[in-house]
């Protein structure tokens, strides 16, 4: 091994370690061993001093020479690089303490509740982590209290949106009796004691979690609240600093220079191309191709709704188990961890998306599970929740993250990839949900409408999440957009606008993603013909784990090149 490839392995690892330290909320969820005893430190000095990791990763990086280093050490010198700027810029914005919120990723707060009882409590080791853990809560949402009201003070000021929602998902765990509670009631396997880290989790959840999330709670009502942003001023670039954080959200979230004008402009056009598919596909179901009386008739049907949760959990099971039947036919063998389906908590169903994805723990102790919003059935289209299981479970993300963990040749912070690459990730799960299509996987025509309806909503995102964050739009101006371009309801739409209201810039990465792989794949098909595999490009795609967009683009090219192309 030369120096550069050697110097390049120390600095993958020190990312690593510090990504993990930085974040070990989400090395839980991602099932990194070694990690689930920490908490990130949420006060300035903290991410200063996270930030300070990362630069010296960087510095580091820039004095490698990567004509030494052969394609592989290049490839991962190249995510190293825009993993190490994205996670530097994102503490030094911290957009979260101007936009509280109970938004999954973006908020350090909602972090605990969706990761912690994620860990696997197996043995005496994992018990102990465990209750370390529950002990340093207090001071986690203590610290995040301190962090709003500092960032307040200096006209940085949280939404009233997202304070309410925060103060909603607060309350709904204050008010859940301690037998319910997530956080006292680990899942406890293996050789751990269940009763006695049960018994220790509640006693310390009742002592000193919850006082301190009452305490927060009275914060955000009383002292943030009052002079809370409006909703016509919900975008990022109402507070200062907001304007550059949110540029550096964009290409953090994107992985590509795109300016939000582009972006825009991007999902207004698709937005057009899409009327047409509406047309004919409205036609042949619904036989009117008015796109404006299909979407209402998607909407307002009441025979296209759920009757209980029983059926929504049917359906996603057996859109999961087609895709895994048939996935050997457009992908390389892959021997992965199963997938699961799982229902959202209650206590978060009105945070929630309609569902997400839990990746599997890497020493096999936990499945993947695709966890699935099934509370208020009779809310829920019934043509929308195919799709929305390619998109989670296979071929979507489960197949895509649980593959990367497998790949044992990568660095180990790559085989560990979610939000950091979020248009690759979000990216590939979009694919997923037409290539299920190719695959034949729906049932019906009708589903295919739901595949169709999630497009034109990702095709949304770009509009109302650069109109709102870049270009000004009050949080009506963008509901009412999403209304007249979907066939979503209004609970939908203002789920989603206060999702994207949470997260500048993260709602871009789905569609930006997804139209790189499809031109990544036409590339390929014209320059192959004949000789195009399918399944071999979907093995390159997936084959070096979660990249930027520009590396997956370096790594489809010199397949095809390899290939004769």
């Amino acid at each position: 091994m030369s120096d550069e490839a050697a110097e390049l392995g120390r600095l993958s690892e020190a990312f690593f370690e510090a990504q993990n330290r930085a974040d070990p909320l989400g090395a839980t969820l991602l099932g990194i061993e070694g990690y689930d005893g920490l908490l990130p430190d949420l006060t300035r000095e903290g991410a200063r001093g996270d930030a300070a990791r990362f630069a010296a990763i960087e510095a580091g990086r820039a004095r490698l020479d990567p004509a030494a280093l052969d394609e592989r050490g290049r490839t991962n010198l190249a995510v190293l690089e825009r993993l190490c700027w994205g996670a530097r810029s994102d503490l030094e914005h911290g957009l979260w303490e101007a936009n509280c919120s109970a938004e999954g990723y973006a908020a350090p707060t909602s972090m605990v509740f969706m990761c912690v009882p994620s860990a696997t409590v197996k043995d005496g080791a994992s018990a102990d982590a465990y209750l370390t853990r529950l002990a340093g809560l207090a001071g986690l949402f203590e610290a995040a209290g301190a962090r709003f009201a500092e960032a307040s003070a200096e006209g940085r000021r949280s939404t009233a949106v997202g304070i309410r929602q925060a103060l909603a998902q607060l309350e709904g765990h204050l008010a859940a009796p301690i037998a319910d509670d997530v956080l006292a009631n680990p899942v406890v396997s293996g050789s751990a004691d269940a009763e006695r880290v049960r018994s220790a989790a509640r006693r310390e959840v009742e002592s000193s979690v919850r006082p301190a999330m009452a305490g927060l709670c009275d914060m955000l009502r009383d002292r943030l609240l009052p002079g809370a942003r409006p909703d016509e001023e919900v975008g990022i670039a109402h507070v200062p600093g907001g304007e550059a954080g949110y540029r550096a959200a964009v290409r953090r979230h994107t992985t590509t220079t795109r300016s939000p004008e582009e972006i825009h402009a991007v999902g207004l056009e698709r937005l057009e191309e899409l009327s047409g598919e509406w047309s004919s596909l409205g036609r042949a179901v619904l036989g009117t191709g008015d796109v404006t009386e299909v979407l209402a008739r998607l909407r307002d049907d009441p025979a296209l709704r759920f009757q209980d949760a029983a059926q929504i959990v049917a359906v996603v099971r057996g859109a999961l188990e087609r895709a895994e039947a048939a996935r050997d036919q457009w992908f390389p063998p892959y021997r992965i961890a199963d997938c699961v389906i799982e229902e959202i908590n209650p206590i978060e169903a009105g945070n929630a998306a309609l569902a997400h994805y839990r990746p599997p723990a890497d020493d096999g102790s936990r499945p993947g599970a695709h966890c699935v919003l099934t509370t208020e059935p009779a809310e829920r289209f019934t043509y929308e929740y195919e799709a929305l299981a390619f998109h989670e479970s296979s071929p979507g993300h489960h197949l895509q993250i649980a593959s990367a963990q497998t790949l044992r040749d990568l660095p180990r912070y790559r085989r560990f990839l979610d939000a950091q690459v979020c248009a690759y990730v979000e990216g590939w799960g979009l694919y997923a949900e037409r290539l299920a299509d190719e695959m034949g996987l729906y049932t019906s025509d009708l589903a295919r409408l739901g595949m169709l309806s999630f497009e034109s909503l990702r095709a949304c995102r770009l509009v109302v999440d650069t109109g709102m964050h870049h270009l000004g739009w009050s949080r009506a101006k963008a509901a009412q957009f999403m209304w007249e371009h979907t066939a979503t309801t209004r609970a939908n739409v203002d789920n989603e606008i206060t999702r994207y209201i949470g997260w500048p810039g993260q709602a871009l990465a789905y569609l930006i993603g997804c139209r790189e792989i499809r031109r990544l794949r036409r590339l390929a098909e014209q320059r192959l013909g004949a000789g195009f595999d399918v399944r071999a490009f979907h093995g390159t795609v997936l084959g070096s784990g979660a990249v930027p967009l520009e590396v997956l683009e370096q790594l489809v090219e010199a397949w095809i090149s390899a290939s004769g192309g």
